[in-house]
């Protein structure tokens, strides 16, 4: 027999070597157990401004779309998309697919509702034809 056969030391060490492997597996399967993630605000937004900044973060990805148009992200899953907004009621969703070519959608609702707008000066109007003096 071995003196080392019934060691607690060598029971505990590995416990915990065995312990550390199936955390560092559960880590690196993450991207496969839960797929990809987006994160935005996804309640109604009413905003004044026609161009806005579309922002957030996206996690486990290997590209992201935004109404069909591929955008930029960052090595640490951010992102910062220029768009124009319509009058009225403007969706925009937001697609992200993994490697494994799994996808998630967010949508993002935006009520663009502008100020009012200036009015043309009523003599300038009426004169269709420029005047040179």
């Amino acid at each position: 027999m071995l003196p080392y056969r019934d060691s607690r030391i060598v029971r505990i060490t590995l416990l915990v070597f065995f312990a550390i492997i199936i955390l560092y597996a559960y880590y690196e399967a993450q991207g496969l157990l839960y797929g990809p993630s987006i994160d935005v605000p996804e309640e109604l937004t009413v905003v004044s401004e026609p161009f806005i900044y579309i922002e957030g973060t996206a996690g486990r990805i290997s590209s992201l779309t935004m109404n069909g148009k591929p955008i930029p992200v960052t090595e640490a899953g951010k992102f910062r998309e220029p768009y124009l907004l319509a009058k009225g009621y403007n969706r925009i969703v937001l697609e992200a697919s993994d490697k494994y070519g799994r996808t998630r959608e967010r949508a993002i609702e935006i009520l663009y509702a502008p100020t009012s707008t200036p009015s043309v000066n009523s003599e300038n109007a009426s004169s269709t034809e420029p005047t040179f003096d």
